[in-house]
């Protein structure tokens, strides 16, 4: 209708392509596309890091659940332990008796010998300072040479499982 020099009163120039972003404002794909790459690999790296550490940290629950499952039915066996013990310690006259003591003591050995392979400590503290995390106080009495919270005499043995108690050792601990 209009020729081509002519514009309508009122009606905007025309502009080449305004609606089209200038050369300067396009997006470079080169860049968007590293950005894009090093976000993923970022991305990546920190969900590799995060899986490790999950793998880490369950490998160490499983092996401390492992360390103390047991711990419960290692504390119902510790009294059958003392039983042997005691009944190694006993003296007699009889030489059939004596038999029977020495056997009681080698199972009480082979007993105490599998706690051990299971992880089984014991606490025996002659001597050593009153613990109360470690140690259960019966008595407190005088005791001719030793200090003030010295442990005199152990009662009863107590065990643990690396860090883990499992039952206290029962002690008289000495007073100045």
């Amino acid at each position: 209708m209009f020729p081509d020099d002519t514009v309508p009163q009122g009606a905007p120039a025309p502009t080449p392509d305004r609606d089209a972003p200038a050369a300067d404002d396009a997006p470079d794909p080169v860049a968007q596309l590293t950005a894009e790459r090093d976000d993923l690999k970022d991305l990546l790296l920190r969900t590799t890091a995060e899986f490790d550490n999950f793998r880490k940290r369950t490998e160490r629950e499983r092996r401390e659940f492992v360390d103390y499952a047991n711990a419960e039915l290692l504390k119902d066996i510790l009294p059958l332990l003392d039983d042997l013990e005691r009944a190694a310690r006993v003296e007699s006259a009889d030489p059939a008796v004596d038999a029977y003591v020495k056997g009681v003591g080698l199972i009480g050995k082979q007993f105490a010998e599998m706690l051990a392979r299971r992880g089984v400590e014991v606490i025996d503290p002659l001597g050593a300072d009153f613990d109360p995390h470690w140690h259960e106080a019966i008595a407190r009495e005088a005791a001719e040479g030793a200090r003030d919270g010295e442990v005199t005499l152990v009662l009863s043995r107590g065990y643990r499982i690396k860090d883990r108690l499992l039952r206290p050792a029962m002690v008289k601990v000495a007073t100045a």
